[in-house]
This record gives C-alpha cells, sequence and structure tokens, in this order.
C-alpha cells in the first residue's frame, strides 16, 4: 500500500520549524540567506517569516550595515529573545545553577548556589540536602527568573541536567550515585512547582553535552563525536552521523562507568576501575593530598591541584600526569570503539586535559589503533562550564523549534496550572 505524502500544511510546519532552528543556531539572517540556504523562494520565505513574526517568535528589520548593493535590502530575520525563552536547570554536585536563555541561545538571567558536594557533611548556602529541598531551590530560583522576564514573554519549555541515569520514557532519574534521588521523577514535581503549564523535561547532563558542543561549541560541523563530561562523577554523551545515541532506554553514554582498570579503584557503581574512579575528582584529590581539605570545593579544588601542578608541585604534577594516562586509556578504547572525528573534555575534564594533554595524547598513540586515531581531535569544551546548562536550553527549544506556530499557541491558550507553595 503507497503511503501519501506529506500534506501542504505539514510542508508548511516543517519549513516553519527549519526556518526558526536556522535563526536560532545560526544566528539572524536575511531573506536572501534563509531562501538560498533552506531551498525555498523568496515568496515562501517572506510567507513564513511572516507567520513567525505574528506569532511573536522572530522580527523583520533593515540590516544594520546595509551593502554597497543597489536596491532595496534584503530584510533581517532575528529571533525575538527577550520575547520567548526557556528555562534551563543544572544540577551539579557542588552547585545549583539556573538560567532563562532567550530563543537564539542567549543567556538573559541566571540564579547560581552552591550546594556540599556528595558526602561532604557541610551545608552551603542555598544547598538543597534531599531531592524536595533541591527542587524547592531550583523552583524558587526560576520564580524568580520569570516575574523578572514580565508579562510579555513566553517560556516555551524548560529541562534539567542532571548527573545520572535517567530513563528516557518518563524522565525519572533510575540512578544517581552521587546524589541520593534516585527513582524520583525530579522533573514532574518541579513542573507543578513552578506552575507555567510546561513540563520539565529531564536528562543526563553529559548527553546534553555533547548536544551543546555539537549545536553551538567545539564540535560543531562534526557528526561523529564523544563529549566526556567530568563532576565529582565521570559521564559521556556520544553524537553519531549528526544524532545523540541514546540507547533502547535512554541509558547509552555511561562511559565512566567503562572499566579501565581491572581489579582498581573501587566505583560508587560496586564495580573497580571504572573510568570515573580512575579519573574522577575524588582520585585526584586522593592523590594530590587534599581529599580533606575544606578550602575549595568541587571544580576549584580540581583547577587548584592543576595550578599547583603547573607551579611546579611535584605531588600535585604526579596525581594529575596518573589521572592523565587512565583518561587516554579510556580515550583510546573509544576511539577504537567509535571511530569518532572529535573527542572533547568538559566540566572538571576540562581543566585535567589541560594540565595532562601530553598523558593523554601519549598513551592515545599506543592504545588505539592507528587507522581511528589517524584524524581524531581532542578539544577542550568551548562552552566551559555552561555547556551542560546551554544543552538543556537546546533540548527545552525542540518543541517550539519543531512546530513553532501550534506550540506558541496551545502555551497560550492552556490555563496555568496553580503553583505549589
Amino acid at each position: 500500500m503507497m503511503r501519501a505524502g506529506p500534506s501542504q500544511e505539514e510542508i508548511r510546519r516543517h519549513n516553519l520549524g527549519a526556518l526558526l532552528r536556522f535563526v536560532h543556531v545560526r544566528g539572524p539572517a536575511s531573506r536572501a540567506t534563509l531562501a538560498e540556504t533552506l531551498g525555498l523562494n523568496r515568496s515562501t520565505i517572506m510567507a513564513l517569516t511572516s507567520d513567525l513574526t505574528a506569532a511573536g517568535l522572530v522580527r523583520e528589520e533593515l540590516p544594520r550595515r546595509p551593502g554597497r548593493r543597489a536596491g532595496r535590502p534584503s530584510l533581517v530575520v532575528r529571533p525575538e529573545s527577550t520575547r520567548v525563552y526557556v528555562l534551563a536547570f543544572d544540577v551539579g554536585v557542588d552547585r545549583l545553577t539556573v538560567a532563562r536563555v532567550g530563543l537564539g541561545g542567549v543567556i538573559l538571567d541566571r540564579r547560581e548556589a552552591a550546594r556540599p558536594a556528595a558526602g561532604s557533611g557541610a551545608a552551603a548556602p542555598g544547598a538543597a540536602a534531599d531531592p524536595h529541598e533541591m527542587v524547592s531551590a531550583l523552583a524558587a530560583a526560576a520564580r524568580s527568573l520569570v516575574r523578572k522576564a514580565g508579562d510579555e514573554a513566553t517560556c516555551v519549555g524548560a529541562a534539567l541536567a542532571f548527573p545520572g541515569i535517567v530513563r528516557r520514557s518518563d524522565d525519572r532519574v533510575m540512578f544517581g550515585p552521587n546524589l541520593d534521588v534516585r527513582g524520583v521523577a525530579v522533573g514532574e514535581v518541579l513542573s507543578r512547582r513552578l506552575g507555567l503549564g510546561v513540563p520539565v523535561a529531564v536528562c543526563n547532563d553529559a548527553n546534553l553535552g555533547a548536544l551543546a558542543e555539537h549545536e553551538r561549541g567545539a564540535g560543531v560541523g562534526v557528526n561523529d563525536l564523544i563529549y566526556l563530561h567530568g563532576d565529582v562523577g565521570v559521564g559521556g554523551g556520544i553524537i553519531t552521523g549528526g544524532r545523540l545515541l541514546g540507547g533502547e532506554d535512554g541509558y547509552g553514554g555511561e562511559i565512566g562507568h567503562m572499566v579501565v582498570n581491572p581489579g582498581g579503584r573501587r566505583c560508587a557503581c560496586g564495580s573497580r576501575g571504572c573510568l570515573e574512579a580512575e579519573v574522577g575528582e575524588r582520585t585526584l584529590l586522593d592523590l594530590a593530598g587534599r581529599r580533606e581539605s575544606p578550602q575549595v570545593p568541587g571544580r576549584e579544588a580540581v583547577r587548584a591541584v592543576v595550578d599547583a601542578a603547573a607551579r611546579g608541585d611535584v605531588v600535585a604534577r604526579d596525581a594529575l600526569h596518573r589521572v592523565g594516562t587512565w583518561l587516554g586509556r579510556g580515550v583510546a578504547d573509544l576511539v577504537n570503539i567509535f571511530n569518532p572525528g572529535m573527542v572533547i573534555f568538559g566540566g572538571t575534564l576540562r581543566d585535567v586535559y589541560l594540565g595532562a594533554a601530553a598523558q593523554v595524547r601519549s598513551v592515545l598513540a599506543t592504545g588505539a589503533l592507528a587507522a581511528p586515531r589517524e584524524r581524531v581531535k581532542l578539544r577542550t569544551a568551548a562552552l566551559a562550564d555552561d555547556t551542560t546548562l546551554v544543552g538543556a536550553a537546546e533540548f527545552a527549544f525542540a518543541d517550539v523549534l519543531s512546530d513553532p506556530v501550534q506550540v506558541l499557541a496551545r502555551l497560550r491558550t492552556t490555563p496555568e496550572d496553580a503553583p505549589v507553595p
């Protein structure tokens, strides 16, 4: 039985999404550029931009620097960054971050609070000691951002980057070894607390980091890449053929629990010698003799070790080199298996790689097959500490980018839920 082709309405929705995605990711563009890039005629581009303008998603204006070409200049289409936004949440082991991110990827406003590292026993101002306190802290920060945005702005989505295993079917956290939230539907609870009428998607932070670096960071234009993210643990996101590798239930990319040193250090997952156990924050601080130091928490503690090594501290240097060697072993295995065009180091691994690049590259040169390692590039996250936050924002924008007018119309006609105190 032959399948009917797409209807005119389906084609229109697809084109609206393609145009909006272009200016969201690539930035303001002239009608002429859009027509050439999207393969559509100018009258179609004019109709599409008119629809998106009427919906309040874009605006058209004359170019700020008119060219020398004769005739009327092509209007420039710009995303309405201040009027259309998402809420992006990033849950780290030692900090909570909430941002209001405008269409076009502009971080308009943000709130950040410290939280204690797992097992530290010390409370930090604004820290969430349990899942309910964590959700309360995130909701309070988000509500303050929404109030500041004003009534003219519309929230079109929300997403949370979480350092653990998240089931795709219901966004439930299934395993978070460094945060006690196992089995908690964090997104559902947070959505009720916000009362904005939009669901809060929950995704693994490293997967979102991979998406962010692929869309806006070091991996732009690279269709096959691996993103390695360090916090207290180690996670990974794999982009293959331009798409995130999610797996059957969304658990794909748990690179941190790949065994690189059988019989090595015990991991929080119960195994021994996992990549996370050999290169994570706790191991680096242990080897550097700084695990018990309360002076600096989390990422700053890792950076302190890297800085000390650069200044000639022998213990810090040896610790960094040892961790770099195991990181190289993990990268070599990943290069052999996936043949990526790029491996990107983010979170605390960004700093670790900068201090131990020689060790990583040395082990890669001997541990990976010559063919797959020949063209692979090793890079640090271009989005720096905001990589996973930006990934959460991009994920939150997904629905409105796929069906812009319909999504916005639905949000504006759906009554808001009553916020939970």
